[in-house]
């Protein structure tokens, strides 16, 4: 069978420590042909126009899909930004004819909310591409990237104009005005 180890390590009880000839001859297998010198393979042509992988239908589709969600909402943001710049737009798109207590501090939020949009479609698109790389669909990517991000720049911009006292007397008077 085989010869002897002469080195110190333990019998192989699983052929963790066999060679490839002991693993064949353990498994009952023929021994294994002689090795030859790797043949060199043949030049590879590259590949034509037409051996590019092209989109199916469905595919298509779904990258056209993300595409145009992604330009609507490169557009969208692009929109945005003028209304939560100046607060006292907002607050008339929102219904409330407040004067603010510090209008300049909330300018800041409204800055910090065009950062989070803009880095968010940012994020979106490069995930997009990221997961359309890897031939998986993406169309699901812009519509989580716009809950996700829209809120967030939401948030940024609320929770600072509701801590206004004006606007939240505002607020209460309307609420006010619809409980009667």
């Amino acid at each position: 069978m085989t010869e002897p180890r002469d080195d110190a390590r333990p019998q192989p009880r699983f052929g963790q420590y066999a060679t490839p000839e002991e693993q064949r001859a353990r498994m009952g297998l023929p021994s294994a042909p002689e090795t030859r010198a790797p043949v060199p393979a043949a030049p590879v042509p590259p590949p034509s126009a037409d051996a590019a992988p092209r989109l199916s239908g469905g595919r298509l589709i779904d990258r056209a899909a993300t595409v145009a969600m992604l330009v609507y909402g490169i557009f969208s943001v692009i929109q945005s930004i003028p209304l939560v710049l100046d607060t006292t737009r907002l607050l008339e798109t929102m219904g409330l004819d407040v004067e603010l207590a510090d209008p300049a501090g909330m300018r800041i939020w409204g800055v910090a909310a065009v950062i989070v949009l803009t880095l968010g479609w940012m994020a979106t698109a490069l995930l997009s591409w990221r997961v359309a790389r890897r031939g998986r669909l993406t169309f699901w990517v812009p519509i989580a990237g716009a809950v996700v991000f829209n809120l967030l720049a939401s948030i940024v911009v609320v929770i600072p104009l509701v801590s206004d006292p004006a606007v939240g007397d505002a607020v209460l008077r309307m609420q006010e005005s619809f409980g009667s």
